[in-house]
């Protein structure tokens, strides 16, 4: 068993999964943890330049197959370059996005079929799993009009049809179901202190728990 914790963030876009993470990570560090910041794809420089190509928005031609694998590719890095030490040497790590978003995007949303997104998940994870995904849960409508309102240029999943993000939050819907005792579901359309509140009380409990 890791000495550390690993926290995923997860869900639908626009739900404020950058305020949750900066909030975990101050209460965290307030208890006199050593907190280490991370996301998917990306995380290590051989992730960010894989995550580049993921989004690039100019390469709507990449096949579904090719993102899964490129997705799997900077998850067997992550894991051992930078989420398994930072576990060993007793730190918490709190990654933005992790496999649950695959299985969302690829799976429910993408139509890849389970057993290929299971292949290239279980290569990529050799075994590893994180404590707990906190999944933040929104409206695709609404969490497109937020991601709109930052101003900033959208990614090549952000600019998927609404059709196909109704998909991504049933995928994260129904992973929470069926496995309870690793998924958070916190419904995101309450005000962003109240949401915090909510993760920060799923933390604090997973960690009692072990």
């Amino acid at each position: 068993m890791s000495k550390g914790f690993m926290f995923v963030c997860d869900g639908s876009n626009g739900a404020g999964k950058t305020t949750v993470i900066k909030g975990i990570e101050a209460h965290l560090i307030s208890k006199g943890y050593e907190v280490v910041l991370t996301r998917e794809p990306g995380g290590t420089e051989i992730g960010e330049k894989i995550r580049e190509v993921i989004l690039d928005p100019n390469t709507p031609q990449m096949t579904d197959l090719a993102e899964l694998m490129l997705f799997g590719a900077a998850r067997a890095q992550h894991i051992e370059e930078k989420i398994k030490p930072a576990l060993e040497a007793g730190k918490i790590v709190i990654s933005d996005r992790f496999d649950a978003a695959t299985f969302s995007f690829q799976h429910y949303a993408r139509g890849i079929d389970l057993s290929v997104i299971k292949t290239i998940n279980d290569l990529a994870l050799n075994g590893f799993k994180p404590d707990l995904n906190i999944i933040l849960d929104l409206d695709p409508e609404i969490g497109l009009q937020r991601v709109q309102q930052r101003g900033e240029g959208l990614d090549r999943l952000e600019v998927e049809k609404l059709d196909f993000l109704k998909r991504a939050r049933d995928g994260y819907l129904m992973q929470a179901k069926a496995a309870p005792d690793s998924f958070t579901v916190i419904d995101a359309s309450y005000s962003a202190k109240d949401v915090l509140a909510q993760c920060l009380q799923a933390v604090d409990a997973r960690m009692a728990q072990k």
